[in-house]
């Protein structure tokens, strides 16, 4: 039976429950989620369902505010909705905004019964964003977590799974000397390993800190969660105004995690619009105070990048080590995706400017093809500004591509050996070579169904 992109997407949820129950031992993907306001369990709904449906096992709760009721509010129906949806959330306390564990540790003691709270080895699982310098008053950050986290925590017999992202440590990766100075950690998730640096210049991301922290974890008896994500763009005000490269960044990152095998995967992020690296969906109330993130997200969508993620996670939950063995759910899935606006845009009625980094990016139409094994003379058509400007051959697995762009409309489709077109996506907004409003370096993404 012939399937459509769009057709197979259908069958998502039901192959990733299978597969989540056939092999309820391999290792978890999650998402980071912004608790932000909300507009009521439906969209807390939504997301549950639509994570779920691409084989993802949590959300990562990023927490900035614990007793806030907006945020108290958000959570309650976010578990509320996980709990009828057979789904898991953990907490990743947001260390750059929160004080002390002292301020988290109530709302953590409520949640970790709950049904759907992630376990890992009998273990509520927790995160962070950050923390790695905080030592609350003690002789060490060690000492620090050990007294404010695990001891206090231990008083009320619960032994959380921790899990922080520690980048901000001070070190230059998670080496064994880190995990001398961080007994308390049970593993680590670099956040900033994700991306290339702004000061690295035109080059595509790396697996170097990685494969440090993953051979330095194991060494210890502790575990990895690797980052994979699309980009970093934010725009906001004058100290937060970057861009760390998108293009081909997610799926190297993909093909990194395939090769390296780490203990889980965080996928940064779901909702973060304010960094654009978002791949669900983003509600209005939770930016409704932030006309800055507005401008350069709404009317952005990144879920077609979901029809590329569902394929990766479940081949990764299955053993797989290489792109070759990411195979779509039907005849196809895929993505392409394109900034609307050319590098060399002088961007001068943007109070802001351009964002540092921006002279690292490449005016490129980025192309992810998901081909079954049997697959067989299909080609990857790619029109930019109205003219067919690439044609490029395909193999089994993921194809990745990126041609250069042209200013206008931007059209992929996917095109058999007989010449008929299989899929196709189109663009929803032109490319402009300059703008007289927001210097935007979001990307559009595009699903091909």
């Amino acid at each position: 039976m012939r399937l459509s992109g769009s057709s197979a997407l259908a069958l998502l949820s039901s192959l990733a429950c299978l597969a989540g129950k056939a092999n309820a031992d391999l290792k978890g993907v999650f998402a980071h989620y912004l608790v932000g306001s909300m507009g009521g369990s439906d969209e807390a709904v939504k997301d549950v369902q639509d994570a779920k449906a691409i084989g993802l096992d949590a959300f990562a709760l990023n927490v900035q505010d614990a007793s806030a009721s907006w945020s108290t509010s958000a959570i309650q129906l976010l578990f509320d909705a996980a709990a009828e949806n057979d789904f898991k959330l953990f907490f990743s306390f947001d260390m750059a905004v929160l004080d002390q564990p002292s301020t988290f540790l109530p709302l953590f003691k409520q949640y970790q019964s709950n049904p759907a709270y992630y376990y890992h080895d009998n273990r509520p699982f927790v995160s962070t964003f950050d923390g790695g310098t905080k030592s609350f008053g003690a002789s060490s950050p060690n000492a620090g977590w050990q007294s404010q986290l695990k001891d206090a925590l231990a008083s009320s017999g619960i032994n959380p799974f921790f899990v922080p992202d520690f980048d901000d440590y001070g070190g230059a990766a998670y080496d064994a000397a880190f995990f001398s100075n961080y007994p308390v950690v049970d593993g680590v998730l670099s956040w900033e390993a994700a991306w290339p640096e702004v000061n690295e210049g035109t080059v595509n991301v790396s697996s170097a800190k990685d494969q440090v922290a993953i051979q330095a974890a194991h060494a210890a008896g502790k575990v990895y969660m690797m980052p994979l994500s699309s980009l970093q763009f934010k725009h906001i005000d004058g100290g937060q105004n970057w861009y760390r490269r998108g293009e081909l960044n997610l799926p190297e990152r993909i093909a990194q995690v395939l090769e390296l095998q780490p203990d889980f995967v965080e996928i940064i992020t779901w909702n973060d619009s304010g960094e654009s690296h978002y791949i669900g969906n983003c509600w209005p109330e939770a930016i409704a105070g932030a006309p800055a993130i507005q401008a350069y997200s709404n009317g952005f969508d990144h879920t077609g990048w979901q029809a590329v993620l569902a394929p990766f996670i479940t081949a990764y939950k299955n053993g797989a080590t290489s792109i070759s063995d990411v195979t779509p759910f039907g005849e196809f899935a895929g993505a392409f995706w394109y900034r609307t606006l050319l590098k060399s845009a002088s961007c001068s009625g943007d109070g802001l400017g351009k964002p540092s980094g921006s002279e690292n990016a490449e005016d490129l139409i980025n192309v992810a093809v998901l081909l079954p094994a049997s697959t067989s003379g299909v080609n990857i058509s790619v029109y930019s500004g109205g003219n067919l400007v690439s044609t490029l051959p395909t193999t089994a697995g993921l194809n990745m591509a990126a041609v250069g762009i042209k200013t206008g409309a931007q059209k992929v489709e996917l095109v058999n050996s007989a010449g008929q077109v299989i899929g196709a996506g189109s663009s929803t907004m032109d490319v402009a070579a300059d703008t007289s409003g927001v210097c935007n370096f979001n990307y559009q993404v595009v699903h091909i169904a």
